[in-house]
């Protein structure tokens, strides 16, 4: 992904502040993503960082504060970005073609021309020779490999990701890590990223904001200063390290 010194921002969020039951659930967010970026927002497990891609996607309204996308006022307006969570929610009586192509259906497009489009992106989604199986036929690294097909054809400019490997064990989560790297380089997305896992936010991050125990408050924007394309080997290098033990000191 590239820097964002050049590139026009895709989402701002200004000040939000949100409140469930009268307890404070974020504090003061303000938070951007730059075109073709690859944020990630760090923090403890319970901390409000679901609620704050609810709110970014239109399905939840802040107490206060705004969000823009491309500079558009969206505050409570959903079917703009597209939002994966960490479950791949696939329906088991369709198949895999059937499932990706859910959002074009949804948009109008006839079954012949959703099979057409979203069938281009089988190969570069590491889903070919699979589109008449079923999600009970796939381990859970295809299934969401599926899932994130389905995601980019609703909306392939903005995606989140809430934690999209959480559920996956040590072995595939890193490959499935490793996969989300290459196929971010050919497409022109730009994404948030939930995960409370630092090594992972570092891999794969351009920028990273760590967020406090709730209520959730910015506690440090991050730069991730290491070239892309990035390699399971960079987790053993020097910057890689520092950036780690200097999240781990915010997060104490």
């Amino acid at each position: 992904m590239n820097s964002l010194k050049s590139k026009k921002l895709k989402i701002e969020t200004s000040h939000l502040n949100m409140k469930y039951e009268g307890n404070a659930i974020l504090s003061d967010i303000s938070i951007n993503l730059g075109e073709k970026e690859f944020v990630s927002i760090l923090g403890p497990s319970g901390c409000g960082k679901s609620t704050l891609f609810n709110i970014i996607s239109g399905l939840l309204k802040p107490e206060s504060g705004d969000v823009l996308i491309d500079g558009i006022p969206y505050m409570g307006k959903s079917g703009r970005v597209s939002y994966m969570h960490q479950k791949d929610l696939l329906l088991p009586w369709k198949t895999i073609l059937d499932n990706v192509c859910i959002p074009l259906i949804l948009k109008g497009q006839d079954k012949a021309r959703s099979h057409e489009k979203a069938l281009a992106y089988f190969k570069l989604f590491g889903l070919q020779g699979f589109e008449a199986k079923y999600p009970h036929q796939l381990s859970g690294g295809m299934r969401q490999r599926a899932a994130l097909l389905r995601t980019y054809l609703f909306s392939d400019d903005i995606i989140l990701l809430d934690e999209p490997f959480g559920g996956l064990d040590a072995i595939t989560k890193r490959n499935m890590q490793e996969w989300l790297l290459q196929v971010l380089d050919a497409l022109n997305a730009s994404v948030f990223f939930i995960t409370h896992d630092i090594e992972e936010a570092i891999l794969l991050s351009d920028r990273i904001y760590v967020l406090s125990e709730r209520p959730a408050r910015v506690r440090m924007e991050i730069p991730v200063d290491m070239e892309r394309p990035r390699n399971p080997e960079i987790v053993t290098s020097v910057k890689f390290n520092e950036i780690r033990k200097q999240i781990l000191e915010l997060l104490r």
